[in-house]
């Protein structure tokens, strides 16, 4: 009953609520969940930005109106609607409890899922891919301590195979957090920029993507700061890199001014939460006095490695918290572990800050120690092992068919219009790396992530016309910071050991972060410190990770995780400018144990050639329904593709592999009695087989059988051949009529011999022959193998 009541008074007062839409709620003193209604009833509302002259269009107001949030972004025909929704009630968690999902939807591409129910199951790598870089991007502008489970759904409504969508979720992710009352210190605005011919393109469509020589996404927050950063390029020099940036931004600015006009329209208030989690500074201030020395002498210590340091700071946490609950009876643990972690940050802080020194002894541009190792296993066909300081990768290289090759699902296909790729990097995490437990099955989303990266920063140096399937391994066998650069060093060193034609080396570094904050103005920053070739604990109490790579000449690929609200240009370009040092030495470093790729690769590689089967041999090399084929690949382990009409591409997975292969085809393909038999002669056939479609016959014993059709039996219809008394082992008369031009099977007939006609019937065996009638014309018959 109580239900119906509110229904019908929702009813009754949403003709007046749709005319109060524009009067700011903070002027009607509303409830919130009144004012919460109130929005929902409000009228659609839409901004249009111009970005170098393609439209992008941002509405509200129309769809999903129970989310606290959402926001339809469009750019041509492709459109993406994102919710926002977040509880009101805190969460028992020690992070921000944020989910973001991005789905691609098959109607949207207008297509049907290809699986057996033909409906969306499960996330695939591209939308894994797009949901970080969303995460990524707006992760940073919540509120400190706001542990409130919100979740962030991005879905396709239509794609025009175009204009890409994923750029426009971030954008529709930033409109429906800025339009909700979710604590959130947004708008940011995100643009794809390309390069072609020179020319910097804003949001490229796919067919430009397909010529640009860079593939750029920048999410940036308003007065120019930039808060995400991903890239993949192909060598891109290191200016015209830094330029796009700026290029990135300059567009940024303008969405986000889209957006706040929304924002002013709706008039939102956003939420106060129940409680944000934070230490108390009565509890800051004491585990500071009982523990800060005690923490800065194993920082100062440079006789740590990862696991005494970490040893270390434990035992002085757990001496800690025993103090603290005896002062703070009532702490919620929470709070005890937070302050310990507060002080232990501002500590690892200062020194960098204040002292210019690092926890293992480095100053603040200097590398760990490097060695490289390849050839670990002679049996693999390419391998290496890389070693950065307590960061320890081993990479493999293996070669397959180019029909192995990663084949993407139609929805990735219509979307993004790769269909398969012959180049892979899989990366690998296994608990053991940071002396841990847990499952090992499967791939998680941050082992997904970084193998993109390292994948994206080798593929530029890929021969494009390489004849394998490459398949990079990159497994982490000891963790302490930069793995996914460790890969992609790892995995330069493997490809040239494999023998593949890399144009370039490449190697790749992580850049950290220490910055401080201005006391006269929030958000801006007043001091801060590049860190080259950060360990794990500067990333985890640093505010950056920026990932770079490339070869001496310019930059592949580039990402940028940024734990603050946003970052000026200015450290962005000086992180540019470090890594690309630091690339350089370690390339150095790398050149020192391989500095080329090989001549050859491996004597136990793969091998691929070509076989040249003339049209008359074609039938005997396939065999009967493929036949000699199967048994090739059964027997050899080889994979045999057919080229065009008379060339057919033989894969072996070693040498010795395809040495039987050629001796197999060789003894298929020689030269037999078929070169005596005359066209139009009549010869004697024994049949070897029935079946349902004809009788299978040889001319000759080591002949390999070919089918006589049905249709060539007899001057009758035929259905089955047993309607004749056609058994196996029965000798018949059929007329030779060579091979067919177009698919060289062989041309047999048994019905013409049986019209009133003159012709000689021959035998290989004897050479005789006997007056049956005149010859028939070729056209007339055929037979099918």
């Amino acid at each position: 009953m109580a239900a119906s009541t509110r229904c019908c008074l929702c009813l009754r007062l949403r003709p007046l609520k749709s005319r109060l839409f524009l009067v700011p709620v903070q002027s009607l003193r509303l409830p919130p969940r009144q004012a919460r209604t109130l929005w929902r009833n409000a009228s659609p509302r839409t901004v249009t930005v111009d970005l170098g002259g393609r439209k992008l269009e941002i509405s509200s107001g129309r769809l999903a109106r129970f989310a606290d949030g959402c926001a339809v972004v469009q750019s041509g025909e492709t459109a993406v609607m994102v919710t926002a929704v977040s509880k009101t009630k805190p969460s028992p968690s020690q992070f921000m409890p944020l989910v973001v999902d991005y789905k691609q939807k098959a109607a949207a591409a207008g297509r049907i899922p290809t699986n057996h129910l033909r409906r969306e199951f499960g996330s695939s790598d591209k939308e894994i891919l797009t949901s970080r870089i969303i995460d990524r991007s707006i992760r940073p502008l919540f509120p400190s301590g706001y542990f409130y489970d919100t979740q962030v759904l991005c879905n396709l409504l239509a794609v025009d195979s175009v204009n890409e969508p994923d750029v426009l979720a971030i954008n529709g992710a930033s409109a429906a957090l800025s339009l909700s009352d979710i604590p959130w210190n947004g708008p940011i605005g995100a643009v794809r920029i390309g390069i072609i011919d020179g020319e910097y393109i804003v949001n490229p469509t796919r067919k430009e993507m397909s010529y640009s020589t860079l593939n750029l996404v920048v999410a940036g927050a308003p007065n120019s700061q930039i808060v995400m950063l991903e890239a993949a390029a192909e060598n891109v020099l290191q200016q015209d890199f830094c330029h796009a940036i700026k290029v990135g931004m300059k567009h940024n600015q303008q969405i986000i001014q889209g957006i706040q006009k929304l924002m002013k329209e709706s008039g939102r208030v956003k939420r106060t939460p129940q409680k944000l989690f934070s230490a108390p500074p009565e509890m800051v201030k004491f585990v500071n006095k009982h523990a800060m020395e005690r923490i800065y002498a194993v920082f100062t210590d440079y006789n740590h490695d990862k696991v005494s340091r970490d040893d270390a700071i434990n035992k002085i946490r757990l001496d800690i918290e025993e103090l603290i609950k005896e002062k703070f009876p009532e702490a919620d643990p929470y709070e005890i572990i937070e302050s310990f972690n507060v002080v232990s940050k501002d500590v690892f802080r200062s020194i960098v800050l204040n002292e210019y020194r690092r926890c293992d002894g480095r100053d603040l541009t200097s590398l760990r120690d490097i060695s490289c190792e390849v050839d670990m296993f002679r049996t693999l066909h390419g391998s290496a092992l890389f070693q950065r300081g307590q960061t320890q990768v081993l990479c493999t290289v293996t070669f397959d068919s180019l029909e192995s090759s990663l084949k993407s699902d139609p929805i990735t296909t219509a979307i993004s219009g790769i269909k398969e790729k012959n180049f892979m990097l899989h990366y690998e995490f296994p608990p053991y790396a940071t002396n841990e437990t847990g499952k090992v099955t499967g791939v998680n989303r941050r082992e997904l992530g970084h193998g993109a990266l390292a994948e994206k920063s080798l593929y530029p140096v890929i021969p494009k016309d390489f004849p394998f399937t490459i398949r990079v391994t990159s497994e982490v066998l000891e963790s302490n910071g930069s793995s996914s650069m460790a890969s992609a060093c790892g995995g330069s060193l493997a490809l040239m050991d494999a023998g593949v034609p890399i144009s370039s080396a490449v190697a790749g570094v992580a850049i950290g972060l220490i910055a401080k904050n201005s006391s006269n103005k929030e958000g801006e920053i007043e001091d801060y410190r590049l860190l080259t070739d950060i360990l794990g604990i500067e990333d985890y109490n640093g505010d950056m990770d920026f990932k770079m790579a490339g070869t001496n000449k310019g930059i592949t690929a580039l990402q940028a995780d940024i734990k603050l609200p946003g970052i000026p240009i200015k450290i962005v370009m000086e992180a540019i400018q470090q890594a690309t040092a630091a690339k350089r030495e370690i390339l150095q470093i790398m050149n020192k144990t391989i500095s080329k790729p090989r001549e050859s690769r491996k004597e136990n590689g793969p091998v691929v050639e070509t076989v040249q089967v003339p049209l008359t041999k074609r039938a005997k090399f396939v065999g009967p329904g493929g036949y000699n084929l199967k048994r090739l690949q059964a027997q050899t382990g080889v994979t045999v593709n057919q080229v065009d009409e008379e060339t057919f591409s033989v894969f072996a997975p070693t040498p010795s592999a395809m040495n039987e292969a050629r001796e197999f085809i060789t003894e298929i393909c020689k030269d037999d009695q078929e070169h005596q038999l005359e066209f139009g002669a009549v010869y004697t056939a024994t049949i070897t087989e029935i079946r349902d479609t004809g009788v299978m016959i040889k001319l000759y014993p080591n002949m390999t059988a070919v089918l006589l059709h049905n249709s060539q039996l007899d001057q009758r219809k035929v259905k089955h051949p047993s309607a004749l008394g056609l058994e196996v082992g029965q000798e018949i008369q059929v007329k030779y009529f060579g091979r067919d031009p177009a698919d060289g099977r062989m041309r047999l007939s048994r019905k013409v011999l049986q019209a009133p006609a003159t012709n000689v019937i021959k035998t290989l065996s004897d050479r005789s022959s006997i007056t049956m009638g005149d010859t028939i014309s070729q056209s007339s018959s055929s037979s099918s193998q």
